[in-house]
């Protein structure tokens, strides 16, 4: 994998120029594109072209790859659908404008799912090509496991940005809600889509995160001060698996060695049924987000996604509301369970990525933080008795992302040198 610090700081100090490193990734998309299919439109010359002017903004002219769910007005925009054939925007989501702004160069578009829905794109998992990478945001955590491009940007409705980067072993972040903005991507649930980045290790997305956002998240590569952990389980713990279930303890069990504060913590039941009132929130909005869809080309639409529509119509809009509720209630309770810890220790997903092509995964360990809208991290490094990749995930307090990107590195380290 690339590394978008070292990268820059080989930029810096004259050992690469920004061209060079498009031309990284332009050999490694060579070697391997073909197999694993991230991308659904390159545009590497482009890249040569504009890499060198940007060697001054903040991105140094890294190459990024772009979810195709964001609106670009030089590559095709088809958010996974056929629908969508040869779809050409007229401007860049406000996402890919940031990027540009920062002086990152767009090298393609990346492979969503149908919509974000759960309907498998054609990327395969790097690590082993019989298994899914991931959705929806399946090629951008591809292509960055590959060494194809240093950054990406995804979204997450779900856990379309950390399951994917746990089964491909990248480093992700899902945001605070609302803190990147979403002006100009495909809607799927206005209440829940958050924009989300991928890179190869957590100090490498805090940069990112800090070049595009603006924001104070940069965290450099110095070791983060120990924090306090919670390790939750929830209830959902017996559908991890036992490779998974290791994987966070021990994680936790090395965290404590290095001089965290680490606790184990129940969920307040308010909080276990509120996972629940994500899907009836999800699809609620999908239905009507997707209307112009459903209503002229529903025959178009993926089985998958056109059996969750049907479903979705029949939510009426006072379960709707009462999930709204339940949610509202919800993040008021973990504010309260957050005021003794930093950051929350939990599987980023059921285990590592399953066996074939036709399923994305499944969001049981990221709905919940989703709805909270809470900043979440995926941290790799571990793998499971077959040699494919575990994450664990870090969620912190909402609008505190520095300090779970914080705790998300302190863990990182300590499990790479463990």
């Amino acid at each position: 994998m690339l590394s978008a610090l070292k990268l820059v700081q080989q930029i810096e100090t004259g050992a690469l120029t920004p061209r060079a490193v498009v031309e990284l990734c332009a050999a490694a998309i060579a070697r391997r594109e073909a197999e694993i299919g991230a991308f659904v439109a390159l545009d590497i010359e482009a890249a040569r072209a504009r890499a060198d002017a940007c060697a001054m903004l903040p991105l140094r002219g890294l190459p990024v790859g772009v979810k195709d769910m964001f609106d670009t007005a030089d590559f095709p925009t088809e958010y996974g659908s056929s629908i969508y054939a040869g779809h050409r925007p007229k401007a860049d989501a406000a996402m890919v404008a940031l990027v540009r702004r920062a002086g990152g160069v767009l090298i393609g578009k990346t492979v969503t799912t149908e919509f974000d829905s759960l309907e498998p794109g054609r990327t395969r998992n790097p690590y082993n090509l019989a298994h899914p990478p991931g959705g929806s945001s399946s090629g951008s955590a591809a292509a960055v496991a590959a060494g194809m491009v240093p950054i990406a940007l995804g979204s997450q409705t779900g856990g379309s940005v950390i399951r994917p980067a746990a089964y491909c072993g990248v480093a992700a972040f899902k945001p605070s809600f609302r803190l990147l903005p979403t002006v100009g991507m495909k809607c799927f649930s206005w209440s829940l889509d958050t924009v989300g980045l991928f890179a190869a290790t957590v100090a490498d997305i805090a940069f990112a995160a800090a070049a595009i956002s603006g924001r104070d998240l940069r965290i450099g590569s110095t070791e983060s001060a120990a924090p306090r952990i919670a390790l939750v389980r929830t209830q959902s713990w017996p559908d991890a698996s036992a490779d998974m279930q290791s994987a966070v303890e021990r994680a936790a069990q090395v965290a404590e060695a290095a001089g965290a504060k680490v606790t184990e913590i129940d969920l307040p039941p308010m909080l276990e049924a509120a996972a629940k009132a994500h899907g009836t929130i999800q699809d609620h909005e999908a239905y009507r987000a997707l209307a112009d869809e459903i209503d002229r080309h529903r025959d178009r639409l993926g089985p998958i996604l056109r059996a969750q529509l049907e479903h979705a119509a029949t939510i009426t809009p006072a379960a709707y509301d009462e999930a709204r509720r339940l949610a509202r209630q919800a993040r008021r309770t973990f504010v309260d369970l957050m005021e003794d810890t930093d950051v929350i220790l939990t599987p980023s997903a059921p285990g590592a990525a399953p066996h074939g092509l036709g399923s994305t995964g499944k969001p049981t360990f990221n709905r919940l933080w989703t709805l909270l809208g809470a900043p979440c991290v995926n941290v790799p490094g571990l793998f499971d008795s077959a040699g494919l990749p575990l994450g664990v995930q870090v969620v912190g307090r909402f609008a505190r992302d520095r300090l779970a990107l914080e705790a998300a590195a302190f863990l990182h380290h300590v499990l790479a040198i463990s």
